[in-house]
């Protein structure tokens, strides 16, 4: 049942994306052109998801249990630091560049676009040297 839900709400949100045209680079980068063609259609894709997950991220942190009562592991760090700033800068950097974040990019896999495996595989490396630089 859970994997049921799973893929239900993961469906969902994937053709959410579809729909309001996140899973299309060229319409992410015309979202961040501010100072040129710019597309505020995005920014309210943006304010629609938080207005959505308020109530639910709420109840969340009230009482950490799924919708089946299984438990939820919840962040306990609520410090903004050097290592949240630097993931923070360069997420951006990378959604500037691709126009694209990972979940858009699983998206753009299912609808045939190969080329998004560069920024998979761009993905995965900045992993793995964090993985590595974090063990040292």
């Amino acid at each position: 049942m859970k994997n049921l839900f799973a893929f239900l709400f993961g469906s969902i949100f994937a053709l959410g994306l579809l729909i309001s045209g996140m899973s299309n680079p060229e319409k992410v980068l015309s979202f961040l052109d501010v100072f040129g063609a710019w597309d505020i259609s995005l920014m309210f894709v943006m304010i629609s998801a938080i207005v959505v997950a308020f109530i639910p991220f709420q109840k969340a942190l009230r009482s950490p249990k799924t919708l089946l009562g299984e438990s939820m592991a919840l962040p306990d760090n609520n410090q903004i630091d050097k290592k949240l700033i630097t993931g923070a800068i360069l997420f951006g950097i990378g959604w500037g560049i691709a126009g694209i974040c990972p979940a858009p990019a699983l998206t753009l896999i299912g609808l045939g676009y190969f080329e998004v495996w560069y920024f998979i595989a761009a993905i995965l490396l900045g992993m793995l040297i964090h993985r590595l630089w974090a063990k040292q």
